[in-house]
This record gives structure tokens, C-alpha cells and sequence, in this order.
């Protein structure tokens, strides 16, 4: 009498995911079998192990090439199943019972398969499913894979850019297997498809090595294949949801200082609105409407914002640096007061600071007390913004001085510097950042005696030390968190 043949899911990477059916067939095999790489770790067995018992005869298959650049790929792949199907053959003529291990689905993208069809017509066979690596990465990210009447796309790494980026377009949710040396290819689809950022990466889900990042922040060479990408279920109900307006903010400069929370509403939103210079740091989604402004009209872009969400919209209007400093926060909130607007959920989402991203380049220089001011008198008369920097120099703060010069502007620098230096010694260091983050990153350290106007625009923001402000031997820049009595 024959033995039996079993094709055994053991699931994605955590043993207590194996399923109670699974660890049962696994401990009463007489023979056990899993495939490895060359280098002899199989992912299969060392999920299965708890369920090994003494005594079973085990069987590696060691695949003969493990990517598809051979030339005669096909070729060996076959020839080397014939052979294992071979091996197999004898156990089963022999009858013992054969439980071929598979990580995640023996059907699903597993090896099992190339067994089965080579000996099921032969032996009694029998499959027994296991938790896909599509199911523990959608739990691990914590978001649905699909709801209501969604379709999943599973798709291959290996497919070409433009296939792949042809299937990326239909909005719906997508996984994509077989990631590894096909990353960056399978990057670019998503970014041509518009879908970079709702992706997710995922990596060895539910085991002690398992990594998960939006898929835009992930470095190709770090991406081994044990890993997919996902596109989940869309986080905001449609078409019976109500408007809102988020306000995001972006952060001082590239999408690595983006909080993931700011990612989600921007890839979340039906309408981005605001400043083009800002908006244009968002990557374009072929779904969204995109509504671009000059940077004078924070009133009526607000009020845009919140008109197109009472309409049933879900609109981001996005800031540079964090919304609720000197940006478009408060001009959407005091637009919001209108009791045309009552109904209207307006929700604000942080961003990472200029002032923080300046400081973090040269040390702790908002190491202690600290205050914010901005020179730009277009919405405040210069004589307040001279009594609040006289204030503050006499209260002996650290300042973060914002908009200190434009093309229009060009002394208030100058005459800032005056009132400080009534109260602060001319050493007194000063850091001057211009974009940083940006291409075009400067970070300077400079006295404030020596503080010159003419190379200080728009895009630098200052941070004036206080009295306790030191610059080390090492070149940073601190303010200790104590203060002399």
C-alpha cells in the first residue's frame, strides 16, 4: 500500500499561526520535506520546527538557482522537480506518509505545487491550507484588505513595469509578491500608476524580523524577497462619507520628514489645495483634483477648502513645516467660524517644524525656554514686532525667527539685530539654516554682531541664542536645560 502526500501550509513566519491541522499532519509524518536555497536555511522548516518530532526522515530540496537570470532557467527548474518528485516517489512507494512543508499557501506562489502535479495523479494527495503572507501583512499594518464591493490584485514582482503599471490603475486594492531584486521596477509602476504613497512594504511579517514602512521611504538594497507590497482597502468610506477638510503639514522639506499620519490623509484625499510651491511637493495621484494658489490668499484658499468638503469632499490642504506655525491652521479655523461652514469636520495634522529642523543641524539650540517671532509685517505692524523682540531679548529667550527677509523686505534683519543686541552680548551665536532639507542646504553659525541682512531671504529661518547659548569645540550648538539662579 502507497503512502500519502501532503502539501502542508505552515503559514507566513510565526509558528502559532501554523494552523492546529497542519501541526498535527507534521508531527505524525514519517517523512518531512522542505526546500532550501543553497546556503541550506529553509523558512519552512524553521516555522515548522516546534511540530518536528525524533525519528523523522527529512528531505531538503535544494533549488539549483534561485533567480530566473539563468539562461536556461525553465530548463533546470524542471529538470530539478523531476528529480525531486523522484525522491519523493520512493517514500511514498514505500508508504510512508510525506508532508511537504510550504511557507504561507501551498497554492499560493509555493513550490508545492510544481510536486503536486507531478505525483497527485500517482499518490493520494491531499493539500491543507496556510495564513498567506497577503493576509499576515494586511494584519501587521493594521488595515483591511479589501471591503464592501473592492477588488485584490495579487500580482508578480517579475511582471514588467508597464504591465505592472497597467494593473495598478484601476484604484482597487493590490499586493505584490516576489519583491527583492524586482524593487525598483515595482517601485516605478506604482510612482507612473500615482500609487506610491497608499503603498506599504512589509517584510517577513509576524516574525521576530518583520519590518513594515510606507513603501516610499524603503532603500532598494534593503529589500530582501521575503517581502510584498500592499495597497490596502481605501481607509475612508466613499461616496455616503461626509466632507472634511485635514490640514497637513508637510514637513520643512522632502518626503522623509512626512509623518506617516500626513501620508495616510494626503493619500486619503479626493481635493489637495494649496500654495503651488507646497503642493508641488506632493506627489501627483491621477485620482485626485489638485487646486493650486498663490501664497497670499490663505483666507480664500480656506474658504475653498472648506466649501468643496461641505459639497461631500475630503480635501488636505497642505502646509510646508507644521500647519498650525504661521500657516494655513489658523486661516482655515477662523474661516471655519462662518456658519456656513458649522457642519464641516476640520481636522489638523502636525508637521515637523522649520525651527526644529534648522536646530537639529547644528545641535540642541531650543535646548531651554524659547520663543517665535516672525519678522514679516504684512499681517502685523512692524512697532508689535519690535516690542515682542525687545520682550524677548529682555526676557533672555532663545528666538526662532521666522520670514526674516523677502525680495519686498530687506530690513527688518538689520533692525531686528539692533534691538537684540541692546540686550545680548555681540558673540552671541546666531544659526542661519536656508532650505534646509532641500537641495540647496545651508547651515551657517555666525556672531550677532556679525549678522548680515544681504545674505538672509525668504527661505532661511534664524535662531538667536540666549545668554546661556554655548558653541562647543566640536562646532555645536546648545542651550543647557539649566538656568543660573
Amino acid at each position: 500500500m502507497t503512502g500519502k502526500l501532503y502539501g502542508v501550509g505552515v503559514g507566513p513566519g510565526d509558528p502559532e499561526l501554523v494552523t492546529v491541522k497542519a501541526a498535527r499532519l507534521i508531527g505524525e509524518a514519517d517523512v518531512v520535506v522542505f526546500h532550501s536555497a543553497r546556503h541550506g536555511r529553509s523558512v519552512a522548516r524553521k516555522i515548522a520546527a516546534p511540530y518536528l518530532r525524533e525519528g523523522q526522515v527529512e528531505e531538503q530540496l535544494v533549488y539549483p538557482v534561485t533567480t530566473e537570470d539563468s539562461d536556461d532557467y525553465q530548463g533546470e527548474i524542471d529538470a530539478f522537480y523531476e528529480e525531486c518528485a523522484a525522491r519523493l516517489a520512493v517514500h511514498l512507494d514505500a508508504g510512508r506518509t510525506v508532508v511537504v512543508l510550504a511557507a504561507g499557501d501551498p497554492f499560493f506562489y509555493g513550490s508545492y505545487m510544481h510536486l503536486h502535479k507531478r505525483l497527485a495523479h500517482r499518490y493520494e494527495a491531499e493539500v491543507v491550507p496556510g495564513v498567506t503572507s497577503v493576509s499576515a501583512g494586511a494584519a501587521v499594518i493594521g488595515r483591511p484588505l479589501v471591503e464592501r464591493d473592492e477588488v485584490l490584485t495579487v500580482l508578480p514582482g517579475t511582471l514588467s513595469a508597464d504591465a505592472l503599471t497597467e494593473h495598478l490603475a484601476g484604484g482597487d486594492p493590490v499586493a505584490i509578491m516576489k519583491l527583492g531584486r524586482t524593487f525598483p521596477q515595482v517601485r516605478d509602476a506604482l510612482a507612473r500608476a500615482g500609487r506610491l504613497d497608499e503603498a506599504w512594504y512589509v517584510e517577513r511579517a509576524t516574525t521576530g524580523a518583520q519590518r513594515t514602512a510606507p513603501l516610499s521611504e524603503v532603500d532598494a538594497d534593503d529589500v530582501p524577497y521575503f517581502s510584498l507590497a500592499l495597497l490596502p482597502s481605501k481607509p475612508v468610506a466613499r461616496a455616503e462619507s461626509r466632507g472634511e477638510v485635514v490640514v497637513v503639514g508637510l514637513g520643512p522639506a522632502g518626503p522623509e520628514w512626512l509623518t506617516p499620519e500626513a501620508r495616510r490623509a494626503l493619500a486619503a484625499a479626493d481635493d489637495l489645495v494649496g500654495y503651488v510651491t507646497y503642493l508641488n511637493r506632493v506627489p501627483v495621484n491621477p485620482r485626485q483634483r489638485r487646486h493650486a494658489s498663490d501664497n497670499k490668499v490663505e483666507a480664500e484658499r480656506a474658504a475653498f477648502a472648506l466649501d468643496l468638503a461641505k459639497r461631500g469632499r475630503r480635501v488636505a490642504v497642505v502646509s510646508s513645516g507644521d500647519p498650525g506655525v504661521f500657516a494655513m491652521a489658523s486661516a482655515v479655523l477662523e474661516v471655519a467660524t462662518d456658519e456656513q461652514f458649522s457642519d464641516v469636520p476640520v481636522k489638523v495634522l502636525p508637521g515637523l517644524t522649520a525651527a526644529h529642523a534648522v536646530a537639529s543641524r547644528v545641535g540642541a539650540p531650543l535646548g531651554h525656554d524659547y520663543c517665535v517671532v516672525s519678522l514679516s509685517d504684512r499681517l502685523k505692524p512692524w512697532n508689535v514686532i519690535e516690542e515682542r523682540l525687545e520682550a524677548a531679548a529682555r526676557a533672555d529667550l532663545v528666538l526662532a525667527i521666522y520670514n526674516p527677509a523677502s525680495r519686498s523686505r530687506t530690513w527688518q534683519v538689520d533692525k531686528a539685530r539692533d534691538v537684540l543686541l541692546r540686550h545680548r552680548s555681540p558673540d552671541t551665536p546666531v544659526v542661519v539654516g536656508r532650505d534646509v532639507g532641500g537641495p540647496e542646504e545651508s547651515v551657517r553659525v555666525v556672531r550677532l554682531a556679525d549678522l548680515d541682512a544681504s545674505t538672509v531671504d525668504m527661505r532661511c529661518l534664524l535662531l538667536i541664542g540666549s545668554s546661556q547659548t554655548l558653541v562647543s569645540s566640536r562646532g555645536t550648538v546648545f542651550t543647557p536645560r539649566r538656568y543660573p539662579g
